[in-house]
């Protein structure tokens, strides 16, 4: 996403929200339904782009989409504050219940909402549990200074939430995706599925563009400056990861046109389950960050770094393991079509909500 939004807004939380966006967020859901138009009117005209995708791979992956999923992932880990983590032990309360909430709460409840509204869908209940697993390491800075939330805490949260999706992405995969539902007696995913292959995308898709970004953010602000990185690198960085994640969706569309034209209805039941996860996760973290009394700001910061996910990891992990053409490649897609608008009316309903907080927990 482009993640282009100033990091200091101006005005109160009474400022119209949509307003604050840059263009490009703004308009985020116009562009992935243009780029989903374009990538079913190419998969119609050019009949051959699958051999053509095929005949530049390095393994299983396409070069041109592994491009497309870099690019994307790239400006997003470039804007962390990973300086800010050291922070995190200034709040235990803030640091366990976001934890909780990321690594036990989300991707559980996504599990049961993929199981009890897919059952019927595998490869696509398969990609929304991938979905649970990324959590929000970019648009999450947007939506928590939209609601006047805990910046510096939320840069400490992404941060943790970076570097732990590393070591903790694979194996809650296997968990979810192998372990769990032989424990409760449901089907597994396929036999072609293997922690090596999730453990290899992530290390590609995550670990060299988080490797650039941390690289890119120490070398710009120790020859530039913090206020230059932000205020001018980022915000010519920031669009690339638009561009990354559209270019990715034009090709997953062309290829998966004539499953998509068929079965228009899939696209809506794997909406459904995404809608509930954001509403319930959301719900769940304002009212923890109230009962153990942490201040509308780092309440809203918990909230929202709950809530949100990290779709561009999804996707990449998606395509690298089972192939852009997978279903499970397009439940990711479908995520931030549905993520931009929703997350933009949970920001009015938590300014609505910091009535419910002391005075002092919120910030203007």
């Amino acid at each position: 996403m482009s993640d282009t939004v100033s990091e200091r807004p101006r005005g109160g939380p009474d400022d119209a929200i949509v307003g604050r966006l840059s263009r490009l967020d703004r308009l985020l859901p116009v562009w992935i339904a243009v780029a989903m138009a374009v990538g079913l009117v190419l998969g119609r005209t050019w009949t051959d782009l699958t051999d053509a995708l095929d005949s530049f791979t390095v393994g299983s992956v396409s070069v041109p989409i592994a491009i497309g999923l870099l690019v994307m992932m790239y400006p997003v880990l470039a804007k962390v504050r990973y300086s800010e983590t050291a922070r995190v032990t200034g709040d235990r309360r803030l640091l366990g219940a976001s934890l909780v909430m990321n690594w036990l709460i989300g991707p559980a409840l996504m599990f049961a909402l993929a199981w009890l509204l897919l059952p019927d869908l595998p490869e696509y209940r398969t990609g929304l549990i991938i979905v649970g697993l990324a959590r929000c390491i970019a648009m999450v800075l947007i939506w928590n200074d939209l609601a006047c939330g805990d910046r510096e805490a939320a840069a400490v949260l992404v941060a943790i939430n970076s570097v732990f999706q590393v070591f903790a992405f694979a194996a809650l995969g296997w968990f979810y995706l192998q372990t769990l539902p032989g424990w409760l007696g449901l089907s597994t995913t396929s036999a072609d599925f293997s922690v090596w292959a999730i453990t290899a995308s992530v290390l590609v898709f995550l670990g060299i563009p988080l490797l650039a970004g941390f690289a890119t953010r120490l070398i710009g602000e120790r020859t530039r400056g913090r206020d230059w990185y932000e205020d001018t690198f980022l915000p010519k960085l920031g669009p690339w990861a638009l561009y990354g994640l559209l270019f990715t969706i034009v090709l997953l569309f062309a290829l998966q046109g004539d499953a998509i034209i068929s079965n228009p209805w899939d696209v809506v039941r794997i909406a459904l389950p995404l809608l509930a996860y954001f509403a319930i996760t959301f719900a769940l973290g304002m009212v923890m960050g109230r009962r153990l009394g942490l201040g509308y700001a780092k309440t809203a910061t918990l909230a929202f770094t709950a809530a949100g996910n990290n779709f561009e990891l999804a996707i990449a992990v998606a395509i690298g393991t089972f192939g852009i053409t997978s279903g499970q490649a397009l439940a990711g897609v479908v995520g931030p079509l549905i993520e931009v608008p929703v997350l933009v009316g949970l920001v009015y309903v938590s300014l609505w909500a910091r009535r419910f907080f002391p005075t002092e927990g919120a910030r203007s």
